[in-house]
């Protein structure tokens, strides 16, 4: 099986402090996963040692952002560290959507540290309907 990059229909933004786009890591950026299902879009976001209180979701048009902080309240002010992998304080993912999808209806849930977002399709209603043609207007010809 192979593997492929997401589509570049979907892009991260990251807005330094002062709000502005930038290639700047201002924040750390959590590890993302973005896929399609028969039903719409899926973002599984991976937030480990988080609570749903410290997270946000907002929708800017057709954004999606996600930011929080990850509290670093475990361990003693006076370590030495060896290794640091684990990002810890403010974060921010903004994912811009391709059309054909209805953020109004996402849903949201948080579980083992997993942030999951289903985005559905946008509906299309399958019945017909008619434009009505006036007889006689020639202010429309």
């Amino acid at each position: 099986m192979a593997m492929c990059k997401v589509s570049s229909t979907v892009h991260f933004v990251t807005r330094s402090a002062g709000g502005r786009e930038s290639s700047a890591r201002a924040h750390w950026v959590p590890n993302t996963d973005v896929y399609t299902s028969d039903s719409g879009l899926v973002i599984k976001v991976e937030l480990a040692g988080m609570r749903s209180d410290h997270l946000e979701i907002t929708v800017e048009g057709s954004r999606l952002r996600i930011s929080g902080t990850r509290p670093d309240g475990c361990r003693s002010s006076k370590v030495s560290f060896l290794v640091m992998e684990i990002n810890y304080g403010p974060f921010e993912s903004v994912l811009e959507l391709p059309p054909g999808y209805d953020l109004s209806q996402a849903k949201a849930a948080y579980l083992n540290g997993f942030l999951r977002i289903d985005v559905p399709l946008v509906q299309r209603s399958s019945k017909s309907t008619t434009v009505p043609i006036a007889e006689g207007n020639q202010s429309l010809l």
